[in-house]
């Protein structure tokens, strides 16, 4: 029977019927008819715990334990020695706690967490495996930090603990491969096809066909006829990096058996065709860089403060970016891991100068001194810069105590009231009680000082001068009017005198009335 005419059946979910045993029907369900890690329909087998196809767990050994040593001394402690071929790696701690774990080779090489610098979770190449360190704020479990890798490892592992507070727990297990295993387990033969014949009872590779054939047919297997197509190794894919060891996949395409002509893949069975099988490439070192992390917050709200930032040595290796020694970067210019930040001024009240004097000599008052908003590096701003809250006064009344009432008063006038003889002297008497007003208040007493003083500057000698009466009507109202008066020579004691001085001697006449005079019209 064909292949063909087995399909409707499986397609339908119902048990396909084969005809021509000799014991009759023999009936096949489709899970029967599954693939085994042997690569054979229907053998049922599976690959146990130490890889071994069809294996019964007896090749290999799990070695698991929980580290629970009370410890005291902050720093390194190991936990556990991993030997060379563990794999199926698990570290991880019990419980979230302030400690770290960490990975050193037996050669002493640092692989996470080593030489006091904790990195960041992710994953690290060593000891001929990949580690993924993760974290208790990256995973959603309530355990701590855990160290996890598929293995095998080419060399001794040591996982030491970084203590910082009490040990909560850290449990490891591992798997370590037994050394004479009863059957060793190799790589699974990809078979061409699934319903393909055996080549003289031996498999293997086809050279002429370029297809793969199974190792052998199991007694409870169908014998299967030749198919016309099948698959063939024809190349491998680019390799996935140009540096730092990548991968290339082997590429096989659909041929014809006798012909080796490439066809079309869906004349193919697609569920015999090889797994692709990678090999490592470009396996030399990609240059190392910097790798700059983001800046912390700024520690001030206001003012200088300080931001930090990670910097780290990484060279990408196996399409994963590796954290390395600092000095493999040592040809290349380290970023600042800090920097100053200023997210605004921040200023504050201060005073500038003392009180100053009271305003007044006696009673309430009001002083003064100054006060400014100063920034940080010492400039004046607004006040607005400041708190205005937290202003300090820059003004206050200030209390000399009650002003005395009393008599207040000028000095004397310098000159005397006559020339000669007795005259009089004055001064200004006011009653204040403040410096602000100057009117006569009451309260100052009845003794009030003089206001006015005799004065007498000296005899008066005998003086002749020339005195005026007074001026007379005019003799007529309009024009050519005059008026007279009398002038005399008198001494200081009223006596006449001939000794004036003519020159100096007043009028006696003048004009008046200069107007024109009005006829008068007769009535």
């Amino acid at each position: 029977m064909s292949l063909a005419a087995l399909q409707p059946a499986e397609a339908s979910g119902q048990t396909a019927v084969l005809a021509g045993s000799k014991k009759g029907n023999l009936h096949l369900s489709v899970d029967a008819m599954s693939l085994g890690c042997d690569e054979y329909l229907g053998s049922g087998k599976v690959v146990d715990r130490c890889g071994v196809c069809g294996g019964d767990n007896t090749a290999c050994k799990v070695v698991s334990g929980i580290f629970t040593h009370p410890l005291t001394k902050l720093g390194y402690h190991k936990i556990v020695e991993i030997p060379e071929g563990a794999t199926k790696i698990n570290v991880t701690e019990m419980i979230k706690s302030r400690n770290y774990l960490a990975l050193r080779s037996r050669s002493g090489r640092s692989i996470i967490n080593g030489n006091w610098a904790i990195d960041r979770p992710g994953k690290y190449e060593g000891v001929g495996t990949m580690f993924l360190y993760r974290r208790p704020n990256e995973i959603s479990s309530t355990a701590g930090e855990s160290l996890l890798a598929e293995g095998p490892t080419n060399e001794i592992l040591d996982v030491y603990m970084i203590y910082q507070q009490p040990n909560p727990g850290v449990h490891y297990e591992f798997i370590l491969p037994i050394e004479h295993p009863v059957s060793p387990w190799l790589p699974p033969v990809i078979i061409s096809c699934l319903l393909e014949n055996t080549l003289n009872g031996q498999g293997g590779y086809d050279h002429a066909s370029g297809g793969w054939y199974p190792t052998r047919v199991p007694d409870n297997q169908v014998p299967r006829p030749q198919r016309e197509f099948n698959w063939k190794l024809v190349g491998t894919t680019e390799c996935s990096a140009s540096c730092g060891r990548g991968s290339r996949s082997t590429v096989f395409r659909c041929v014809h058996r006798t012909t080796h002509e490439q066809v079309a893949d869906s004349l193919c069975n697609s569920t015999s065709r090889p797994s692709p099988q990678e090999e490592a490439c470009s396996v030399e070192p990609c240059p190392t860089f910097w790798d700059i992390g983001e800046w912390s917050e700024c520690s001030k709200t206001c003012g200088l403060g300080m931001q930090h930032r990670q910097v780290l040595c990484r060279q990408t290796y196996a399409n994963h970016t590796l954290t390395v020694q600092a000095s493999r970067c040592r040809h290349l210019e380290q970023p600042d891991t800090t920097t100053t930040c200023q997210l605004k001024i921040c200023s504050e009240w201060q005073v500038r100068t003392e009180w100053t004097s009271c305003s007044v000599p006696c009673g309430v008052g009001q002083r003064t001194r100054e006060v400014r908003c100063v920034s940080n590096i010492g400039d004046f701003v607004a006040d607005e810069e400041c708190n205005m809250k937290l202003r300090p006064d820059d003004v206050e009344n200030c209390d000399m105590g009650p002003c005395a009432k009393s008599w207040f008063f000028t000095e004397w006038s310098s000159q005397c009231s006559a020339q000669c003889g007795e005259g009089v002297q004055t001064r200004s008497v006011l009653c204040l009680n403040n410096h602000i007003s100057s009117l006569p208040l009451e309260g100052c007493g009845p003794e009030r000082p003089p206001d006015s003083r005799a004065c007498d500057n000296r005899p008066c000698e005998d003086r002749i001068e020339w005195f005026a009466g007074p001026w007379s009507q005019c003799s007529r109202t309009c024009e050519g009017g005059f008026r007279v008066r009398e002038v005399r020579c008198l001494s200081d004691a009223t006596l006449p005198s001939e000794a004036c001085d003519v020159q100096l001697k007043p009028e006696e006449r003048q004009s008046c009335h200069p107007e024109p005079c009005v006829p008068e019209i007769g009535g």
